[in-house]
């Protein structure tokens, strides 16, 4: 009774926040434990399969998103937290969402968790798989020093004790260390294709050194800031080679990428994945090895992933009035820098003038080098921002593709004084707080087919939707499928 009666007021709370134009993300959930603190347990007792947790610090949203993409088309039942609030209470308010009368009438559950969470996620969820997609410097304020994220996570995987998979990020050695000593349940995924790396990384760096030795670690590759194919010189850690590799990937500025997949025990397969940028290939990875273990054929699995959708706000192109809103979430540095890559060769390929034909009239008015970029420093953001100074905006800057930028949210001021250290000239640069304000200038700079290039922070990414879904341009992220 107990439970029936913390699920009415979960999903009384769940309609009600809907009907006032809210997402309801964690709140029922919050109301809910509030009468039965064991409810989200309870709940995934009903799933016939169990549940995938997916954490890391870049990447858990649209991990979870191209996964259930290729799930759903398999005819799957999920639950899953697609709005990314992945703490308990939002994990709760996910299960509430999907159950009938009481009871989840699902498969799966596809769980993207907060890296502090994951220890309590495993004890209540006790799942049959972990992804861990990689680790950086984000949210001091809250994590602190990276090693205590490293720590929590690693929690996280000994509580399993052995049950379910564990999917680790072989080119990331903070997150390779997690397997060591784990046995057969831990399956790696990377790249295997130095072309698409640099012999040097000039960006910002989480691990310079062996964790277990303290000796600089020897790098043939990097991918991007420390992942990589790396060796402790003293042979105390090597990366692990990846069951599940990318090979031949060929990276295509906004249109997205493609590379070959090769695991075990299947022919090598063509993959397409329709968002952009390498941070996002590792992402299809991601979602690719689950799918294996899960017992997916690799070309349905491929075919399902073309044709994903973006999540919301995660490289997401939205049409306003004749023009093109593409947002790409930024929170830590060099999420932020993989970010401004790929929209630099957006921009870039947008107005190559070599191009010719009817694509290049699109490309000679869309990509006039606008940018919106929106910096909130609420509890979900981190409410410390001198991160902002670890981004390299001087390669952005030096590229020369942002013809303006307008900066906005709370810390709209600190954003246009990084981009003046910078060196982006003061008069291509307005400061408006106001977000509603903000957009409505910077769309009044494109031109009919031209892309407005936004780059939000997560609270602001929220509301800058909510402007958008609110003037009848997209559905809120409720009302979408993934």
């Amino acid at each position: 009774m107990r439970n029936l009666l913390a699920v009415w007021a979960g999903k009384a709370t769940l309609a009600l926040s809907r009907r006032l134009g809210h997402g309801g993300t964690s709140l029922p959930g919050v109301i809910a434990l509030r009468v039965q603190p064991a409810l989200l347990s309870w709940l995934a007792g009903g799933l016939r399969l169990g549940t995938i947790l997916i954490t890391g610090t870049n990447g858990k949203t649209t991990t979870a998103s191209l996964l259930a993409a290729v799930l759903r088309d398999l005819g799957f039942r999920l639950v899953h937290n697609r709005s990314g609030a992945n703490l308990i209470p939002g994990l709760t308010s996910a299960f509430l969402e999907a159950s009938r009368g009481g009871r989840v009438m699902a498969d799966l559950a596809l769980m993207e968790v907060d890296e502090a969470t994951v220890p309590e996620a495993v004890r209540q969820l006790r799942p049959l798989g972990v992804v861990v997609t990689n680790f950086f410097r984000d949210q001091l304020d809250r994590y602190g020093e990276l090693d205590t994220t490293v720590a929590l996570v690693g929690r996280g995987l000994d509580a399993m004790r052995g049950r379910g998979f564990v999917a680790l990020n072989s080119d990331d050695p903070l997150v390779a260390s997690l397997g060591r000593g784990r046995g057969p349940e831990v399956v790696y995924y990377g790249v295997e294709d130095p072309r698409t790396g640099t012999r040097t990384m000039t960006q910002t760096r989480e691990l310079r050194h062996c964790l277990f030795c303290g000796e600089a670690l020897d790098y043939d590759v990097f991918y991007y800031a420390h992942l990589g194919r790396y060796a402790c010189p003293g042979g105390d850690f090597v990366r692990p080679t990846p069951a599940v590799q990318a090979q031949d990937v060929r990276l295509e500025g906004a249109l997205g990428s493609e590379f070959r997949l090769v695991a075990p025990g299947c022919s090598a397969v063509a993959v397409r994945v329709p968002v952009p940028g390498l941070y996002n290939v590792y992402n299809a990875l991601a979602a690719l090895t689950v799918a294996l273990r899960l017992g997916v054929d690799p070309e349905r699995a491929a075919a399902s992933l073309a044709r994903a959708e973006a999540s919301f706000g995660r490289m997401e192109h939205i049409a306003i009035d004749g023009r093109r809103a593409l947002l790409a979430l930024v929170k830590n540095p060099t999420g932020y820098n993989q970010v401004l890559g790929t929209l630099a060769a957006a921009v870039a390929r947008e107005t190559d003038p070599k191009e010719d034909g009817a694509g290049a009239h699109d490309r000679a008015t869309a990509g006039q080098g606008i940018f919106l970029m929106a910096l909130n420093d609420r509890y979900a953001d981190g409410t410390d921002v001198s991160w902002i100074w670890d981004v390299d905006f001087e390669s952005f800057v030096s590229a020369g593709v942002a013809a303006r930028v307008v900066t906005s949210g709370i810390r709209a001021h600190d954003l246009a004084l990084r981009l003046k250290y910078a060196g982006l000239p003061t008069e291509r640069v307005r400061c408006i707080p106001d977000l509603a304000e903000a957009l409505d200038e910077a769309l009044a700079l494109i031109p009919a087919g031209g892309t407005l290039f936004v780059t939000p922070t997560y609270t602001a990414m929220l509301e800058l939707r909510d402007i958008i879904s609110r003037r009848g341009y997209t559905p809120q992220f409720w009302e979408r499928r993934t």
